[in-house]
């Protein structure tokens, strides 16, 4: 295969990996399992924390019940005529409606004690409770009560609420399931029944966390015994604003919108507004209910307000964690919710959001395997981060500046699971590669010592016979000597495979030595002798000329190849030549092939002597033990001799 044609392979690779872990990511986006869900509330969290949230209108007030409030007036639950005081003064600084965020369940305890039977008296309506009542017929107050989704609570029977007329509209009727738009009750715990038909109005006041404790969510409308009801905040926009009629219109069972006179609400599948908190807790004004009470409010800070009234005191009060805070009180979240209702600012998750998400996903997804597969993983990590951190930065300014959620969570999620495919497969793909110029590379080697020994064989056959029968030698000897803990790091299986493949080169020098002495029968003379004795400088000097011409440094093939050429004639009591070295300034290779060398020459070769048998090179190799040899590399030699005797014999036919 042409060389552009192995790449154009590799990059499709590339590209198939790393856009399989984004496909399998958008799929994931589609359908939402639990887990995702919940990741992506955390990064709801992480967006609403990094955004400045947006001021909050001038239209909504806390009466709280403090802690001077009961120090100044008295523990809580006051009697009820004070509570009607209390709303009394708050109608004339002219608040247009008083949501209160209170739950008067039973009569009031100041008045039972003239009722014998406590059931009968947790009903009866007390005089101070009938002097709240006739406060509550002027108007303007919301009662609140809890609906309960369980067997608690009193049934609809024992409970005067009021419904509201709500039109619903399926947009898309052919897609309806028959789902609830909004949560179902089973009961109600709420106020004497005397209070609340007194009142005119109330709502609910649940809202329950998600799974994590974090307060995001709160339902606007829910349903008991097919009537729907409002949440206390609605209700008191809506008595501030005169609406009467709502409608609710659903768009699938993941979204709906409610409208309140002009005002259209995002809600999610079963009724609830993502809050648009303002901050962290007290960022609405309270005002201390004594400071009511006393006249101590600052004429027309409470004109044509939504007053909330609720307890913070000790003992008393309700808070909830949100994204923002996470001792926020549970009448501040009445408030928030009356505020984005008021000022038309709410957190919108778009129906179409899901497809953006998914769309971006693949954009991001393919692209960065693109520019992987073109440029390179440094690229693609640097691209990816880079896109990420635009696009984190885009969702937390559509958030900041229109309200609308579109989650980075899925597109993050598919641009790492690709990048941590692309890394495995460029990775493999490089390894791959590796590999194949490592084969490449021994292929060569392996070429490069047949052809040298090849040349030995044509000028001497039988220093090209003793060549080869030292590379099984010289293997056997390495790898009985890796087992001795002065070698072991030195002898890996690497190192001992080079050494046994590099082993025949020792006598390549010999190819520069006159025919006239390599192949002189007998012993040679003085000047032979010395002649002779060039053939490692010779073969040194032949690796030497080709690194020097093929422009190779460092290699450590040829490095050991020129260790096994040069130094194999030392000898360990440093008489040796060329050099004259001595104990372990003798590289390993050659301690080796000094051995090897002698041991073949002794069994195998006739030219200059005549040959000795198994038992008596070993024993001429013992005696040089210390001297001429290594010892280590001696008692090695001793551990395997028995198996080189039989590879001497099996070369003899």
């Amino acid at each position: 295969m042409k060389p552009h044609g192995v790449a154009a392979k590799r990059r499709r690779l590339v590209l198939l990996c790393g856009a399989i872990p984004v496909f399998i990511t958008v799929v994931v986006a589609v359908y939402r399992p639990a887990f995702f869900a919940r990741l992506d509330d955390s990064v709801y969290d992480i967006l609403m924390r990094s955004t400045r949230p947006l001021p909050r209108g001038n239209r909504v007030v806390i009466v709280d019940v403090d802690e001077r409030s009961l120090s100044t007036i008295g523990q809580w639950p006051w009697r009820r005529d004070r509570v009607g005081e209390l709303i009394s003064r708050l109608r004339a600084l002219g608040a247009s409606t008083i949501g209160l965020d209170i739950i008067f369940a039973e009569s009031d305890r100041y008045d039972r004690a003239d009722v014998p039977d406590a059931r009968e008296a947790a009903l009866k309506q007390a005089p101070t409770d009938d002097a709240l009542a006739r406060t509550l017929r002027d108007g303007h107050v919301v009662l609140g009560y809890a609906l309960t989704f369980d067997s608690g609570g009193r049934g609809p029977g024992a409970c005067v609420m009021h419904p509201i007329g709500l039109a619903i509209v399926h947009l898309h009727p052919q897609d309806d399931t028959g789902e609830s738009p909004y949560f179902r009750a089973t009961g109600a715990v709420c106020s004497l029944p005397g209070l609340a038909h007194a009142a005119g109005a109330s709502g609910f006041l649940n809202a329950a966390p998600d799974s994590d404790g974090i307060l995001r969510r709160v339902p606007l409308l829910a349903e008991l015994n097919g009537r729907v009801y409002p949440a206390l905040a609605v209700a008191s926009v809506a008595m501030a604003a005169g609406a009467t009629e709502m409608t609710l219109r659903v768009e699938n069972v993941n979204a709906s919108t409610l409208t309140i006179d002009k005002t259209i609400v995002p809600l999610d599948g079963k009724g609830g507004l993502l809050v648009r908190y303002r901050g962290k807790k007290k960022t609405f004004p309270y005002l201390s209910a004594a400071d009511v009470l006393n006249g101590q409010v600052p004429d027309g800070m409470l004109r044509d307000k939504i007053v909330f009234v609720g307890t913070t005191a000790l003992g008393t009060r309700e808070v909830v964690a949100t994204p923002l805070d996470t001792l926020f009180a549970g009448v501040e979240v009445q408030a928030t919710v009356a505020d984005n209702l008021l000022e038309h600012q709410f957190v919108r998750r778009s129906p179409v959001a899901a497809i953006v998400e998914s769309q971006t996903i693949l954009i991001l997804g393919i692209g960065i395997a693109v520019l992987v597969a073109r440029a390179g993983l440094l690229a693609g990590l640097v691209g990816g981060a880079g896109a990420l951190g635009v696009l984190w930065w885009a969702a937390a300014l559509l958030l900041s500046s229109s309200g609308e959620f579109v989650s980075p969570l899925f597109p993050t999620l598919g641009v790492m699971a690709g990048l941590a495919a692309l890394t495995f497969a460029r990775f493999g793909i490089e390894r791959g590669r590796a590999e194949s110029a490592g084969r490449e590379k021994t292929a060569a080697q392996r070429l490069m010592v047949q052809t040298l020994l090849s040349l030995t064989e044509v000028r001497d056959a039988e220093t090209g016979r003793h060549s080869r029968r030292t590379q099984e030698y010289a293997r056997l000897l390495a790898e009985q000597l890796s087992t001795h803990p002065s070698y072991r790091e030195y002898l890996t299986p690497e190192r001992i495979d080079l050494l046994s493949s590099l082993a025949p080169l020792h006598d390549i020098g010999k190819v520069g030595i006159p025919d006239s002495i390599l192949n002189k029968p007998g012993p040679l003379t003085v000047e032979e002798r010395a002649e002779m004795q060039k053939h490692p400088v010779l073969g040194r000097e032949v690796i030497l000329k080709a690194e020097q011409q093929v422009g190779v440094r460092d290699d450590a093939t040829l490095a050991m190849a020129k260790d096994i050429v040069y130094t194999h004639h030392e000898r360990w009591d440093g008489t040796g030549y060329p050099q004259g070295l001595r104990g372990t300034d003798i590289p390993v290779p050659g301690r080796v092939m000094a051995i090897v060398d002698v041991y073949d020459a002794a069994v195998s070769r006739t030219l200059y002597r005549s040959t000795m048998s198994h038992d008596e090179a070993v024993k001429f190799i013992i005696g040089g033990r210390g001297t001429h040899f290594d010892p280590a590399v001696v008692d090695a030699f001793l551990s395997v001799a028995t198996v080189l005797k039989g590879v001497a014999q099996r070369s003899d036919h």
